[in-house]
């Protein structure tokens, strides 16, 4: 049980009489930061802003500008699933990243916040009405004000002003009074600088991931100009089908095209032939508890930095073990969202994850060059293919261990594949930098509550 005493004035400011209001976290950190070096967050910036609600034309990426929802802001890689708004209809100024921005999300997703790199501005990236656009002044520090926001006590305090009873969410407004604790010039710098270091190794591991994906493209030579939207097929096909499938858009599905293609026209071994498992766990009573093992669904894994609310408890959660990450396995997204894929570096193999998401264990192929293939565009239309469900979409290892793998010649693929690891490392490092940086605005506040 909280208890706590607070003065009339105390009442009056927040005009809430509420013990709850008064004893919360938000609450807390806010009068712990108010007594201490602050300036409210509009004093930081030159403007914080959303763009308006213009009409959206969506269409294939090369005819539009990335459109970029919340979700896809603090991905990893914002461009892999994102939509694309006409360039010739859906033209919005105020909607455009820019290289240092800070965006927090409005509406539902709150407390979710990204930092702009050059790579959202060099794609000419939109960002949609329901993201915040926070700028620094130029004498300011954009990385700092990232890392204070996407702390623990910047999402407390981002969640305090949250309003609407089905739907929350916050304006640009409201976000504007945060109170930003100041550190002395040098740490500020100090945090900055690491953002900054982070962001441009995001950077670079994204350039080289899709170096090692356009080489493996190009030497698959798939030609996609194919759109016949109709096809025959025997009822010897469809009895002889492991899948037992009858809908006529399975046969026309271009995810078929590209593995028959490869088949047709490469050399090839099925996914099972070149991983020692792939696997999925199953389903049983999950233990939460305040401080244990992260545990992450599939949106969570897509995530820059993979992250979860949820705790498992790893002495009360049965058969934990089979939920926990290793190193050098590949995951996949295979209920809900199907085919969204990451590699497990030393931060995600920390974590246990949920029976939504497939495991592939490498074996006889570079680990690279086979996430390359797999996080591919060509790779995930042919993991899509097998989606089966009505209401929530769903594939199974058996389906995905008959996916043919191109092989390609050596020099490729120790080309591809050292691209690829590359990319991983620097991803891993860039994360790593991320997480001191918030870890020192966090420990310096610590510091105002044990003085």
């Amino acid at each position: 049980m909280k208890y706590g005493t607070r003065t009339s004035k105390d009442i009056q400011v927040s005009m809430r009489i509420d013990g709850s209001f008064h004893l919360s976290d938000g609450v807390a950190f806010e009068r712990l930061i108010s007594k201490n070096p602050h300036k409210p967050l509009s004093e930081f910036c030159d403007s914080i802003f959303t763009a308006g609600r213009n009409k959206r034309t969506y269409t294939k990426k090369g005819y539009g500008y990335p459109y970029l929802s919340n979700s896809d802001a603090i991905a990893q890689n914002p461009f892999n699933s994102c939509k694309y708004n006409s360039r010739k209809y859906g033209y919005d100024e105020s909607a455009f990243l820019k290289e240092g921005m800070v965006l927090t999300g409005r509406v539902g997703a709150i407390g979710q916040t990204a930092y702009v790199t050059k790579e959202y501005e060099k794609k000419e990236a939109m960002g949609s009405d329901n993201i915040i656009r926070i700028i620094a002044k130029p004498s300011e520090y954009s990385g700092y004000i990232y890392s204070f926001l996407s702390s623990k006590i910047g999402n407390i305090l981002l969640w305090k002003l949250a309003a609407g009873g089905v739907q929350p969410y916050i304006t640009d407004q409201m976000v504007a009074n945060i109170p930003v604790p100041i550190f002395p010039e040098t740490k500020q710098q100090e945090i900055h600088n690491l953002i900054v270091e982070s962001a441009n190794l995001r950077v670079e591991a994204n350039r080289l991931l899709e170096e090692a994906q356009n080489i493996l493209t190009e030497n698959i030579c798939y030609n996609s100009s194919d759109k016949k939207l109709y096809s025959c097929v025997s009822s010897k096909s469809l009895r002889n089908s492991f899948t037992r499938r009858f809908e006529a858009d399975y046969y026309v599905d271009e995810g078929e095209k590209i593995a028959n293609h490869i088949k047709n026209n490469l050399d090839y071994k099925s996914l099972k032939e070149v991983t020692s498992d792939i696997f999925r766990p199953g389903i049983f009573k999950r233990v939460y508890v305040n401080k244990g093992i992260t545990f992450l669904g599939g949106s969570d894994i897509m995530q820059r930095i993979p992250s979860s609310e949820k705790q498992l408890s790893s002495t009360k959660t049965k058969n934990i073990k089979s939920l926990m990450l290793e190193k050098g396995w590949i995951l996949v997204t295979c209920g809900g969202t199907i085919g969204n894929s990451v590699f497990v570096d030393s931060e995600i193999a920390k974590c246990a994850a949920s029976q939504h998401i497939l495991r592939l264990i490498p074996q006889d192929i570079p680990a690279g060059y086979l996430f390359a293939f797999i996080n591919s565009n060509l790779g995930k239309k042919i993991i899509q293919r097998y989606t089966y469900g009505s209401v929530i979409p769903q594939v199974e290892p058996i389906h995905i261990e008959r996916i043919p793998v191109p092989l390609l010649n050596l020099a490729l693929i120790e080309s591809i594949n050292k691209l690829a690891m590359d990319s991983i490392t620097k991803n891993e490092i860039s994360k790593k930098k991320e997480l001191e940086a918030i870890h020192l605005v966090e420990q310096e506040i610590s510091l105002w509550q044990q003085s």
